[in-house]
């Protein structure tokens, strides 16, 4: 077993020859300037993420698997200047729901119960204050020698 310091500056050398040895394995071709198109399409990725109750957090050039249903969807934290859209959201959806029950629109129903807990669950990570990091005391360390 042996110990070894490592200062900063050799962290940062050991990372850039990491960096220039995956490089040399790599086609060159990927680290080429990218095109005006290629660019503008990047930043639209970020733009197009943009949703009434906050941002879509998929990964780009990923399609949406909901379909754009985007109160069901875990990669949507919604954002808390948005609670009132939200609540407005879920009041419809219940009344949706109600209407469907009422005219016998069963496979409608169904949809809509999923959308209602998507909505309910966006509220309760408000209520979380999902997103939100607060100080916790971990208290002081002991040694055992200490306890």
């Amino acid at each position: 077993m042996r110990y070894k310091a490592a200062y900063p500056k050799e962290a940062i050398e050991a990372y850039r020859g990491f960096i220039a040895r995956r490089r040399s394995e790599r086609p060159s071709a990927e680290y080429r300037t990218p095109t005006e198109a290629e660019w503008d399409e990047f930043l639209a990725h970020f733009e197009k993420r943009k949703v009434s109750i906050g941002t879509c957090a998929r990964a780009f050039s990923s399609p949406c698997v909901h379909e754009h249903a985007c109160v069901r969807c875990s990669l949507l934290p919604p954002d808390p200047a948005q609670r009132g859209r939200l609540e407005e959201i879920r009041d419809n959806l219940v009344a949706r729901i109600a209407e469907a029950e009422r005219e016998g629109w069963l496979g409608e129903v169904e949809g809509l119960q999923v959308s209602l807990a998507g909505a309910e669950e966006k509220l309760r990570q408000l209520d979380r204050g999902h997103g939100q990091h607060t100080a916790v005391d971990l208290g002081i360390p002991t040694t055992r020698g200490d306890r």
